[in-house]
């Protein structure tokens, strides 16, 4: 299967074959929860994803999981292939409820696994017709927002051994003409006729000669085709390409090892490629559908849940709307990142007093680490049935990744929302992820111990003076069948990413806990050295500081020519005020972000939870400087998945930072 990183433009596709064994990994994490026929999830991640783990000769260390010495490639027989997992939930599901959408106000409504199979197939049959190849030398494009056509789009090439390519409208124009003209595609599935223009717009410059076709999900006007004509591009709408049921192409499923899909996945350095992967990585569970289906994380997710028969519902397209449609959906599956866990925890801790809620909490947090997870408790009736009714009140799952979570957010949703929050790393070079939390350990700072279709170690990063030895921290690398093959038409970025024994070097810097987890320290790229010679991984300051309460966002800065750090930080807009109030100031939004003094406090109480956490002074800011818009994905500082884009920020706040080394004398 083929897949890619994202972060500026696109440098390089990854492609990834069909190998399955990260998919089933997923199948084992999240299956059985609530499915009669299935074991509890609980049984099986305590019995495959244990925290002991085995070391080999190399220091490389495996999940310990039956009694065969291989990795884990899939789980089961009939599904090794995303084609052969979405057929296996139509069987088990007994054609069951597969894909929910909904309006404004209104409730779901569903397509059963029969109906999405039947469109998928008359989709795919048209694509053919109209000269399209079953082969996975044909890359087909969707650009659009999750919605029903989207999982149809993909599931009609996985049918007839196409290739996917997912793009999404915050990769920029000059991205998607990358993509376009690297993957070599000559047709786009999107949703809304925007999009078409905007492919227009590359044709008509002659930018992607390569494009012939653009097919709409979402009705438009003849001007819009009659534009695509004269420019040479075949516009239709989905149902014009789609056959009938009479017309359909014999299917020509993918193999294990074949290509499926290109992910250009969202970075932050400033420059994307193109990963390379392979395919091989209950009835009654519900996922709601809102993190960008171009990321692994969410295919992963997905993939399981097709897996198992269960049905997946999408949001409305605006995120401001996730909780209605939550509310309407009650899903008992919820994916999140970080970030978004963190405003959850700032809403909820506003709603009522602290110290009722930290008391109710401390009491709930008692239970969960004796293994109790429930939500009928006297705490849940008094204090956090409405935190649960916000997401729907049926979450049983949560699994948050995409960068590290806060253990005080992940402490208090545990016991707030009486389910099961696990964590995970990895990244789209690992197919989403390469270690996972378990059950039963309900500490917070790691990320868990390796999959069971992985190995993983750590190599000693002498330009930054982390040795094995000191325990100090070391570049994390990985090794399996989820592991991708390298990056589409980039062997010079391949070679830097993979070894010649295979071993996937992630640039992510962790180290081993006594107990067989591992932790994450920060990216080796964004590791700098002050001009003292001390080194600083910022997202472990930024992690500390976001849980003073008047921040929002947070983004340290340094470099070697300076002895000091500094911050700029985005102020709740809701918390702030009353924070401001309590200690004295007054005044608007704005206003209060102006106010020097109220800066200085923010900047002390920053610093407390510093201190309190452990950071040596090098550490800690000297200066900040409060900035009163959000970071977002529509400003170009956070990544689809919400992760900073630090070569973006440092960019956008360069005089400010500036003025900050100018203000500080040490």
């Amino acid at each position: 299967m083929l897949l890619g990183c994202q972060g500026g433009y696109p440098t390089s596709p990854i492609p990834l074959g069909a190998g399955d064994g990260i998919w089933h990994l997923w199948s084992i994490l999240l299956s059985g929860w609530g499915f009669p026929h299935l074991l509890p999830i609980g049984w099986w991640l305590s019995h495959i994803l244990s925290c002991h783990v085995t070391q080999g000769l190399d220091g490389a260390r495996r999940s310990v999981i039956g009694d065969s010495p291989q990795l884990l490639t899939h789980y089961y027989d009939d599904a090794r292939t995303m084609y052969e997992v979405f057929r296996r939930g139509f069987s088990i599901s007994e054609n069951g409820p597969c894909l929910g959408f909904r309006k404004p106000n209104q409730p779901y409504q569903w397509l059963s696994y029969k109906e999405v199979a039947e469109r998928a197939e008359a989709l795919g049959s048209g694509l053919i017709q109209q000269g399209c190849k079953p082969s996975t030398k044909q890359f087909i494009g969707v650009f659009a927002q999750n919605r029903p056509e989207w999982i149809i789009s993909e599931l009609a090439c996985y049918t007839y051994s196409m290739v996917v390519v997912p793009l999404y409208d915050t990769l920029g124009p000059g991205a998607i003409r990358y993509i376009v003209n690297t993957a070599d595609i000559s047709t786009v599935i999107c949703d809304k006729p925007e999009k078409a223009r905007t492919l227009l717009d590359h044709v008509e410059r002659r930018e992607t000669p390569g494009l012939s076709s653009i097919i709409l999900m979402d009705p438009f006007e003849k001007e819009l085709m009659e534009r695509g004509r004269c420019c040479g591009v075949r516009i239709q709408t989905m149902q014009e390409v789609e056959v009938s049921l009479l017309s359909l192409s014999f299917y020509s499923p993918p193999r294990p090892e074949d290509l499926s899909i290109v992910c250009f996945t969202s970075g932050t350095t400033g420059k994307r490629r193109d990963i390379l992967i392979q395919w091989s990585p209950t009835c009654e569970d519900v996922h709601i559908s809102y993190l960008p289906l171009a990321h692994m994380f969410e295919r992963m997710v997905q993939s399981v849940v097709y897996c198992h028969g269960g049905r997946i519902g999408f949001f409305q397209g605006d995120i401001r709307l996730l909780s209605d449609d939550m509310k309407a959906l009650r899903p008992t599956i919820f994916p999140v990142v970080p970030r978004l866990l963190n405003r959850m925890y700032d809403k909820v801790n506003t709603s009522l007093k602290r110290w009722v809620l930290e008391f109710a909490a401390r009491r709930k947090k008692a239970e969960v680490r004796k293994g109790i997870i429930r939500n009928d408790s006297l705490w849940d009736k008094l204090f956090f049935n409405k935190i649960q009714a916000s997401l729907g009140g049926c979450v049983r799952m949560i699994v948050t990744g995409a960068a590290p979570a806060s253990p005080t957010v992940l402490g208090f949703l545990r016991a707030a929302l009486g389910c099961q929050v696990y964590e995970g790393y990895g990244q789209t070079e690992c197919t989403a992820g390469c270690t996972f939390t378990t059950p039963g350990d309900w500490t917070s700072g790691h990320v868990g111990a390796p999959l069971p279709c992985n190995l993983i170690k750590l190599k000693d990063v002498e330009e930054l003076n982390y040795f094995a030895s000191k325990g100090e921290g070391e570049v994390i690398c990985v090794k399996g069948p989820n592991v991708f093959k390298g990056y589409l038409k980039d062997e010079e970025k391949t070679a830097e990413a993979l070894d010649q024994e295979g071993w996937l070097h992630t640039g992510d810097i962790g180290k081993w806990l006594p107990n067989g987890t591992l932790k994450i320290i920060d990216r080796k790229k964004h590791i700098f050295k002050l001009a003292q010679g001390e080194y600083i991984a910022p997202e472990k300051i930024e992690n500390i500081y976001i849980r003073s309460d008047p921040v929002a966002q947070i983004y340290v800065h340094g470099d070697s020519l300076q002895a000091f750090l500094v911050g700029i930080v985005v102020p709740d807009s809701e918390v702030m005020p009353g924070w401001a109030k309590k200690r004295g100031f007054d005044g608007s939004y704005a206003e209060l972000c102006r106010n020097k003094a109220l800066q200085q406090a923010i900047m002390e109480d920053m610093v407390r939870l510093g201190k309190e956490s452990g950071l040596h002074s090098f550490e800690q800011v000297k200066a900040i400087y409060i900035h009163s818009d959000m970071f977002s994905v529509q400003n170009g500082l956070l990544t689809p998945t919400l992760k900073a884009k630090r070569p973006e920020l440092r960019a956008y706040f360069k005089k400010q930072i500036e003025e900050l080394y100018s203000s500080v004398s040490i």
